[in-house]
């Protein structure tokens, strides 16, 4: 089983529009490799992991971790302290895909779907 490259992984995505300050580089995804061979590897890993539906989870589990440490930690403090700085980044954010959110599964719907059925 091969996973396909998506976002953010895959570097055909096309970087998001800025109009960041002429002072500040606009930051390009395609120009961090170090970040790219990151994301290679935990790609490679998952598709070692293809069969293992519990090591699978383990794996979304400790992404989910670290995006959490991501976000409450360095993008938190880096937030701009200025409204309109904050403004420029939130229109950044919503004209490039939004919030990058890793949804959980709602274990309950799957558990309603696999109970057996009543009438039967």
């Amino acid at each position: 089983m091969s996973l396909s490259r998506t976002h953010p992984i895959d570097e055909s995505t096309p970087s998001p529009p800025t109009s960041a300050p002429a002072t500040e580089p606009a930051f390009d995804p395609a120009a961090d490799p170090e970040l790219q061979r990151a994301l290679d590897t935990l790609l490679r890993i998952a598709e070692q992991r293809a069969e293992q539906p519990e090591a699978l989870l383990d794996l979304l589990r400790r992404i989910e971790h670290l995006h959490r440490s991501i976000q409450d930690g360095p993008f938190r403090s880096s937030l701009p302290s200025d409204r309109n700085g904050l403004f420029t980044l939130l229109s950044e954010m919503e004209g490039s895909g939004g919030w990058p959110y890793i949804p959980r599964l709602q274990l309950r719907t799957f558990m309603d779907l696999l109970a057996p059925d009543p009438e039967t």
